[in-house]
């Protein structure tokens, strides 16, 4: 089959062989797929030569925007070197080995050890091993039960999936697993009813207490959460929830996890999450920004506490993968580290195209179609409406979210449509002029949308 046949028809050819995630194959084929064939900064482009910002930075993770050849002569000269070896057997390599001080370096001094995985589901699953772990070296097998949030998100291998809260997700494979429950989300626009965002806050915050009493505390082993729900659609918590989930975590002795994989390196103005939020976890999952979606490689900050039972009672840790610190992953990783440190982008994101971001986005909230507009570092969320007084959801929300984001496509915007929310993560390295370019299509998109769904 010669080249010029197979690129004239990707399409057919995805259709024929490719079985895509979270999509139902049989709509993708016949509406065809989108081939996507180069990125520069935040602009990607399609084998029809279309060109579109990217307002959700590929998928929450490409921080230092495409295009970066710093990183891939790094990933050229690893590849020479050594493409890969283990780290099994009482080996490492160089970029490994100086890639888990730098990510430490940066996640405060409760973190001094990272335990390196594949993916961000995949560190999920291995926080959740080494959880249970951890409690039972530490002579309290019994805790064992994993608190999280429902419309929370944690990945989609069989922990990940349970560990999140997506309903839909759990009717395919009989999922959740065994010792894994969920409370409430602390979404004020949708479920804060008459409560303010502070009050509610707390009252979402105290669901956990709730629960822990209910399992009882010698059975609980952990919560986690993301700092700012992500694929639930960018739900930011009002202020009181996250010092009362540090307060309750602390005083009933269960594990604090907070999912950096979204909220990870500088996407809130903060090297972490949890460091945006003032809280102290025990163990922190990462992936994404890592490495800026060059290369997949995640992990799990692993806190003192923890890492000092591991590491003097638990004797062999039977977990891992093969590609756990693979060296050509974390050459990628580093170098872009190194690009996040050198151009400041996480000050940038806090002290500068953060706020900017926010007040453009922001000005989105006096749409007709906008319920409110909210955002935090470079995250931020449309809540689409039918009526702005009562909060009133749509009968349809996810044709009134798709709506909006073809016609945002349509335009040369690529935004993230959850249900009847809007989402956009745009690269870190995002210039003012390119976020008023973000704004108005998404204006142009609000607009037409709004004009069909009045009808």
């Amino acid at each position: 089959m010669s080249d010029t046949y197979q690129r004239s028809n990707l399409a057919a050819i995805d259709a024929a062989h490719h079985l895509h995630p979270f999509s139902d194959m049989k709509k993708l084929n016949a509406d065809g797929t989108r081939i996507i064939q180069r990125g520069e900064g935040v602009y990607i482009w399609d084998n029809h030569g279309r060109k579109y910002l990217d307002g959700f930075a590929g998928l929450w993770c490409v921080n230092v925007g495409y295009g970066r050849k710093e990183i891939t002569d790094a990933v050229a000269r690893q590849m020479n070197e050594l493409p890969y070896y283990n780290t099994f057997f009482g080996t490492t390599s160089t970029p490994t080995t100086l890639l888990a001080e730098k990510v430490t370096a940066h996640a405060g001094p409760r973190f001094n050890h990272v335990f390196f995985t594949g993916s961000g589901s995949e560190a999920n699953d291995t926080w959740f091993r080494m959880a249970r772990v951890y409690w039972s070296a530490d002579g309290r097998p019994s805790k064992k039960i994993v608190i999280a949030r429902r419309n929370g998100y944690h990945g989609s291998t069989v922990a990940g999936a349970s560990l999140g809260g997506m309903k839909y997700m759990h009717e395919q494979g009989d999922l959740p697993i065994p010792g894994i429950v969920h409370i409430g989300q602390p979404y004020w626009y949708g479920e804060g009813g008459d409560l303010s965002p502070a009050e509610f806050g707390l009252k979402a915050a105290r669901e956990l207490e709730a629960k822990i009493d209910e399992l009882g505390e010698e059975n609980v082993a952990a919560f986690v959460a993301e700092p700012v729900q992500g694929a639930a659609g960018v739900i930011i918590p009002p202020e009181t929830y996250w010092p009362e989930i540090g307060r309750i975590c602390k005083a009933r002795n269960i594990l604090l996890v907070t999912d950096e994989v979204i909220c990870g390196f500088g996407r809130l103005g903060a090297w972490f999450g949890h460091q945006y939020f003032g809280v102290e976890p025990d163990l922190a999952p990462i992936a994404k920004g890592l490495s800026s979606g060059y290369l997949p490689i995640g992990g799990v900050l692993v806190s003192d506490r923890i890492a000092n039972v591991l590491i003097n009672e638990v004797g062999d840790f039977n977990h891992g993968f093969t590609y756990s610190g693979h060296p050509v992953c974390a050459a990628a990783a580093l170098e872009n580290l190194r690009i996040i440190e050198d151009e400041k982008l996480v000050d940038r994101v806090r002290s500068d195209i953060g706020p900017y971001f926010a007040e453009a986005w922001g000005a989105l909230a006096d749409h007709d179609l906008v319920g409110e507009a909210v955002s935090i570092g470079l995250m931020g969320a449309l809540q689409l409406t039918a009526d702005k007084k009562m909060r009133a959801r749509f009968e349809k929300p996810d044709a009134a979210g798709a709506l909006v984001r073809n016609h945002a496509l349509a335009n040369g915007l690529v935004l993230r449509a959850t249900r009847d929310r809007m989402l956009a993560s745009p690269p870190l390295v995002i210039t003012h002029e390119q976020v008023d370019e973000m704004a108005r299509i998404a204006k142009i998109a609000l607009d037409a949308a709004w004009k069909e769904l009045k009808t």
